[in-house]
């Protein structure tokens, strides 16, 4: 997260919102040795918890034998601003984001559960594809089923703590913010640049 509070906007629930509607993310974890580790998951956001599913073989999935300290990382649109943009002087280089953190601990769930947590891993996703029809998992073969269920495990995050950030160049001078929204959307250096300088054009200032 962003150290100064000034780009922690919005409310926890905003936050999981955000979270929950992205549905992919980069789990860290520590082995017990203390080594890091990262995996890129989706994900399904249910009350005060998220599920998932690891490869057994995931560096992740070996430090989690055990609940373990862990966060997930959900990136939001982001990019490059330059500072020609402002139209002000005294301008530096940066990079406006949105993005959001889940802080908790990481526990195997019993592997009889890994089919329900890839059943609604899969529905919360083929659902948003509508009118096609959703895809169920009882269309793959049992017997190729049973061989991909058992490389991967299901796992569990206790949310304890949910932040944000929204750089979005609030404490700019509105008409240089506005400038910058309209230099990135048109160099377009980033990722999902058009929704960002969207954000940029309505944000609150600070």
């Amino acid at each position: 997260m962003h150290p100064n509070p000034m780009y922690h906007v919005g409310s926890r629930d905003d936050w999981l919102g955000f979270a929950a509607e992205t549905g992919f993310g980069v789990l860290a974890a520590s082995d017990p040795g203390g080594a890091p580790h990262l995996a890129h998951v989706p994900f399904v956001i249910e009350g005060d918890h998220v599920d998932l599913h690891l490869m057994r073989s995931n560096p992740v999935a070996r430090a989690s034998r055990e609940a373990i300290p862990a966060r997930l990382a959900v990136q939001g649109p982001h990019g490059y601003i330059s500072p020609d943009w402002y139209g002000i002087e005294d301008q530096v280089p940066t990079w406006n984001y949105v993005s959001v953190h889940l802080t908790g601990r990481l526990e195997p769930l019993p592997p009889e559960a890994l089919r329900e947590v890839l059943e609604r891993l899969s529905d919360h996703f083929e659902e948003r594809l509508a009118p096609k029809p959703v895809w169920k998992i009882d269309k793959v073969d049992p017997e190729a089923l049973a061989r991909l269920m058992r490389i991967i495990l299901p796992f569990r995050l206790h949310i304890e703590d949910v932040d944000g950030t929204w750089k979005l160049a609030q404490h700019k001078p509105e008409a240089a913010r506005l400038a910058a929204a309209e230099g990135l959307a048109q160099a377009g250096l980033g990722s999902e640049v058009e929704v960002l300088a969207q954000l940029m054009r309505e944000a609150k200032p600070i």
